[in-house]
């Protein structure tokens, strides 16, 4: 587990949050993302705060998977931004000043700070992680928003719902498929991705279909499987059949080129399937050669060392088996001049021509001392 380091110059018993944020970006932002992002401004004040993505998941009952996907959406906001080491583990997290956010003096917050209220000299730590703000001269863009808010609706507001045949029919398959009576935060669930989301009926249906036969029926991993549609911007049911039939060659193709039986991938393996695939874009031949390569090496199943892999082909622009055939005659190529040159012939000169004898010390001192006696 990395340990998240925090530094600021000074420990504050108050947090300030930027009207610009208040007023700009908490509103269109999902509420969990909000209380994320809160809770590093909070931390930035607090020299004792302990800062893990397994703590901040902790702190409010989520998943690993939910902390980062809130840390991914304020650093596309323009909000922050994220290091990771060889492993893909998050080890840097660098608030960043709100653009166009000006001092407000009216307010109390001083010249020295940025919009967050975060000390504009925090200071960053070269070993560890450093949650500080950036120079204001260095203004990030704001992205526009790609996750609508999720609310609760009233039990007016379902009353209402449930008077559309459509909708109430809706309601009475997801209640089929779950086999239990939805409570009032699975049916704003459901309505958040039907009016939010904009998600069709058959969609909805599919995502349980999808979901359940996966053997995962809760509304909690139903509702990340429709964020992470909607993320990719899938919107019908041919979008997410096609994207599931992608991410299931991958998943089969994996264990079956590093032997794996009788389980199932855990979700850290997985998601490195998911960066192999959605991030780098490379198709499953691809993946294969890497993970045979990796068996090759060290002769067991490692994400870890494929990943190393894969993500230097990723970096020397690798798309086809094509390309790597390449890279390997060039890296071959280097190989064979540097060899050539570590084995260079020493030029001869008189001491070298000169045949060097080897002596037996032990018989020379024998012989010396019979001769000395024998004298």
């Amino acid at each position: 587990m990395v340990e998240i380091q925090l530094h600021s110059e000074r420990l504050c018993t108050d947090t300030l949050v930027s009207n610009k944020f208040i007023d700009d970006y908490m509103p269109q932002a999902n509420g969990e993302f909000v209380k994320i992002y809160l809770y590093l401004l909070r931390c930035m004040h607090s020299q004792t705060a302990r800062c893990t993505i397994t703590s901040i998941a902790d702190r409010f009952n989520h998943t690993e998977t939910d902390v980062i996907r809130a840390l991914t959406y304020w650093e596309k906001q323009g909000l922050l931004s994220l290091e990771y080491n060889a492993g893909r583990k998050i080890t840097d997290i660098r608030l960043l000043a709100l653009p166009n956010a000006p001092t407000d003096a009216a307010s109390g917050e001083s010249s020295s700070s940025d919009s967050n209220g975060v000390p504009a000299q925090a200071a960053l730590s070269p070993s560890g992680l450093a949650c500080a703000s950036a120079e204001a001269s260095v203004p990030a863009s704001p992205v526009p928003a790609t996750v609508p808010v999720k609310r609760d609706y009233t039990l007016d507001e379902i009353s209402a719902f449930r008077k559309d045949p459509d909708i109430s029919e809706l309601f009475f398959v997801v209640e089929t498929y779950m086999k239990r009576p939805l409570t009032q935060n699975d049916v704003s669930t459901v309505l958040y991705w039907h009016e939010e989301l904009h998600f069709s009926t058959e969609l909805i249906v599919y995502l349980l279909e999808y979901c359940i036969s996966k053997g995962h029926s809760s509304m909690r991993y139903l509702d990340k499987v429709a964020l992470s549609w909607h993320e990719k911007g899938i919107h019908t049911v041919e979008q997410a059949k096609e994207d599931a039939a992608i991410h299931s060659q991958a998943y089969y193709g994996v264990m079956k080129a590093f032997g794996i039986t009788g389980r199932s991938l855990v979700e850290s393996e997985t998601s490195y399937i998911k960066k192999w695939t959605q991030e780098y874009g490379f198709d499953l031949p691809l993946i294969r050669e890497a993970c045979s390569r990796t068996m090759t090496a060290i002769h067991q199943p490692s994400f870890e060392y494929t990943d190393s892999i894969l993500t230097s082909w990723h970096k020397n622009q690798v798309h086809t088996l094509a390309d790597v055939q390449k890279l390997d005659a060039a890296y071959s190529q280097t190989r064979k001049v540097t060899v050539k040159t570590e084995d260079a012939p020493v030029k001869k000169n008189a001491f070298n021509n000169f045949n060097q004898r080897s002596y037996d010390y032990d018989k020379l001192e024998e012989l010396l001392l019979t001769t000395s006696l024998h004298g």
